[in-house]
């Protein structure tokens, strides 16, 4: 009995040492499941495999659902790999990728990875400390090596680096200016000036994007987009930076596409119409940044 009982308290020991960094979580044991199954696949994949895309395809069809992570009265760590949005496929992707170079099966190391992903400098600390802009979002990763956002080599005849040749000076101000639009901000005073400050930290920066006028380029033309890289599309929405997340697939047609979690189409999905015929149909978008994540 006392062995049994000594088992019992090694047992909870452990499971406390592999979950004691996560703030607060929330989760489905049918997500625990899903996140230990695609890991111990991720493990087995050859040497040189592309992970994004591997990993982004294993979670095709999975139903488009906005809003998984407002679920809390005060900000938890959700996990959801049942109901998809564009944001939230991309972040479950990445933290799977990096789960898999740290070579564990574990969900807490997961949850850990997706905790370092979506909130500024990989610690959940509020509401607030999400990283909700995805300016901030690259940042904050970047900071952690986890990323890096391409920019290209060549520079054109006005100096800039092909075909990052279009500039977007940020200025972010969407949640303070809408805040009954976020459940969370909602009459929430500090919340607000907690955001407004994160706003300000970004705003000002310059960042230099792929116009659309020339995502319909061979890969050889765009070979600075890579299988498996994010795509972030940039808006000419007021107050936003970004307005729609994807992974770039160059396609067999010899063009780039978008895989993401769509909203038209209501499911994980690789876009059957190339990603210059997608965006003239969404006129407030002008282009894509693209980040990739570090080997």
């Amino acid at each position: 009995m006392r062995h049994r009982l000594h088992l019992f308290l090694l047992l909870l020991a452990v499971l406390w040492a592999a979950t004691e960094d996560i703030f607060a979580l929330t989760y489905q044991p049918a997500d625990s499941t899903t996140v230990v199954n695609l890991l111990k696949k991720g493990v087995r994949q050859p040497k040189g495999e592309n992970l994004m895309l591997y990993f982004a395809n294993q979670l095709l069809d999975r139903p488009y659902v906005g809003k998984t992570l407002e679920v809390n009265p005060k900000e938890e760590l959700a996990v959801n790999l049942r109901e998809l949005d564009c944001t939230t496929l991309v972040e479950n992707v990445v933290a799977l990728v990096l789960t898999t170079q740290q070579q564990s099966t574990r969900f807490a190391d997961f949850c850990r990875n997706l905790e370092r992903i979506r909130y500024r400098d990989g610690r959940l600390n509020g509401y607030a400390s999400r990283n909700h802009y995805f300016s901030e979002w690259i940042l904050s990763n970047e900071r952690q090596g986890l990323v890096t956002e391409v920019t290209g080599h060549e520079k054109d005849s006005r100096g800039a680096f092909y075909p990052f040749v279009e500039p977007q000076t940020l200025q972010c101000n969407y949640m303070t200016n809408h805040p009954n639009q976020y459940p969370m901000l909602k009459g929430d005073e500090e919340a607000q000036k907690q955001i407004q400050a994160n706003e300000k930290r970004i705003n000002g920066r310059t960042i230099h994007y792929i116009p659309r006028r020339l995502l319909s380029r061979s890969r050889k033309e765009l070979g600075s987009i890579q299988d498996g890289d994010i795509l972030a599309i940039v808006t000419k929405k007021a107050g936003l930076d970004v307005s729609h997340l994807g992974i770039a697939v160059w396609g067999t047609d010899g063009q780039l596409h978008l895989l993401n979690a769509s909203q038209i189409h209501k499911r994980v999905i690789l876009e059957p119409l190339t990603l210059a015929e997608y965006m003239k149909k969404h006129p407030t978008q002008l282009g894509v940044r693209v980040i990739r994540v570090n080997n």
